[in-house]
């Protein structure tokens, strides 16, 4: 068989060229050629698997079946959660992480745990098939229906996927898997590229659960190109310190669920571990009231989570004062800090401002605005707010507190855990109606503001 001519596509204008050169001829643009293959007849035809693929046709929307897509539960609570409630048959999922951070871990527990009802392949390229068994062992799997399978050839291993017809399958991982039409190393922008696309032609058509696994780089997006990400189904990113007991999987795109939900897990001896119970973990609990702490009740997908903001405001001996945030957005912060300064009249342009979410969670969302404020004003003052206390609200730049979604649903969280006080946005204020049917409410003294200066002379009174 004849090998595939290939070309190279510039990035910025989209002009093929028949040979590489340092500019592109038609844009003028520098370094922008990658290189490609041709979309000719053959090759399109060759994609097809035979038993598998149909001929396609154009159907009115009436004509297509509106039965929800089937789940497959992996019998892992956590990794359920962020794939939007288990495994849909012909997804394709892709799974970031550091190395070491546990993803080759969590995926051979997960083909573990689905082998015994539905073939399962395994597909190795860093590791040898010893390895793999020996970290099975390790962990205590059921493995005993995993197949496995040692290759790096996209093409070799969709010829023996073929034939082994596995319900799920696993790719560790894409940065190691090359195509024999191109010419580039393994890992290039080119091979991950046409490599996945191979990969997620065969999972739709084979109606094959796909999992990938994929490299980030040191700022901590995924290697390769970022149309990765817009090729498969659902993106997965873990989060943590490999030295670090826990992980976080958060999921950032998912066709069959909502995005931005989050997993917790432990890292054990017999692997990762789901916690019923997250957050606990990112709760200090002070044995005495400490300046500059306070919890917040953020919201990761559909599940509310309690977490604990820190702050401290030192004088600056510095031209510039620092802000530093770990967890949160910095703009934010100087936003907030301009916030205190024209409407409640409290300078803090001579003060070093550091702020920290502990447990290493990222909160994206506007509702830790009072809690972060409070934070800040707190260790300005040294003075400890009560250990009973949350907050949750977003500030404007007009001075009012605006309410943020789900308000009952943080509060019913904040009480399950013993807060007593919570301050909130007046608009999230619960209704008597709400408050008469749950009984966590009634134990709970709600205390609602409208404006900054509300929420200051609130820490104040502490």
């Amino acid at each position: 068989m004849a090998k595939a001519k290939t070309q190279y596509v510039c990035a910025s204008c989209g002009c093929s060229h028949s040979k590489w050169s340092g500019q592109c001829a038609d844009c003028g643009q520098w370094n922008t050629l990658e290189e490609g293959i041709p979309q000719t007849s053959s090759t399109n035809k060759s994609s097809r698997f035979e038993g598998y693929a149909g001929q396609s046709s154009i159907k009115n929307i009436t004509e297509v079946g509106d039965s929800s897509e089937m789940r497959i539960p992996t019998h892992i609570g956590e990794l359920d959660r962020v794939l939007g409630g288990g495994l849909v048959p012909g997804s394709v999922v892709l799974i970031g992480g550091a190395p070491g951070i546990g993803k080759s871990t969590i995926l051979l527990q997960t083909v573990a745990a689905l082998s015994s009802n539905m073939q399962a392949l395994y597909v190795t390229g860093e590791e040898s098939l010893q390895q793999v068994a020996m970290r099975a062992k390790r962990l205590n799997l059921k493995a005993d229906n995993i197949q496995l399978l040692t290759e790096t050839c996209v093409e070799s291993i969709l010829a023996h996927a073929q034939n082994a017809k596995p319900q799920l399958m696993v790719i560790d991982s894409i940065q190691t898997i090359y195509t024999e039409q191109l010419q580039s190393a393994p890992g290039g922008v080119s091979q991950i590229r046409e490599s996945a696309a191979q990969l997620v032609r065969f999972a739709k058509q084979t109606n094959t659960a796909l999992f990938i696994v994929g490299h980030v780089t040191k700022e901590g997006t995924l290697a390769g190109p970022r149309v990765l990400e817009h090729m498969v189904d659902t993106v997965l990113y873990f989060d943590g310190d490999p030295g670090e007991r826990y992980r976080l999987v958060r999921a950032v795109k998912n066709r069959f669920g909502a995005v931005n939900e989050l997993g917790v897990f432990a890292m054990t001896e017999e692997g990762l571990k789901p916690v019923s119970n997250p957050s606990a973990i990112f709760l200090s609990r002070h044995e005495t009231p400490v300046p500059g702490s306070i919890i917040m009740v953020t919201r990761e997908g559909s599940r509310p989570l309690l977490v604990e903001v820190q702050a401290l405001v030192d004088e600056s001996h510095l031209g510039n004062p620092r802000r530093v945030t770990v967890g949160m957005e910095q703009n934010r912060l100087a936003m907030l800090l301009a916030v205190l300064h024209r409407h409640a009249g409290i300078p803090l342009h001579d003060q070093d401002v550091f702020v920290n979410v502990v447990g290493g969670v990222r909160v994206t969302e506007t509702a830790a605005d009072t809690a972060l404020t409070l934070a800040a004003l707190s260790s300005f003052r040294d003075q400890a707010l009560s250990n009973d206390i949350i907050t949750f609200g977003e500030i404007g730049l007009a001075g009012e507190i605006r309410p943020v979604p789900n308000g009952i649903e943080r509060l019913r969280e904040a009480a399950k855990h013993g807060f007593k006080r919570a301050i909130i946005p007046a608009a999230n204020m619960p209704k008597k109606s709400e408050y008469s049917r749950d009984d966590l409410l009634n134990e709970m003294e709600i205390i609602s503001v409208s404006r900054v200066d509300e929420l200051l002379s609130f820490c104040q009174q502490d």
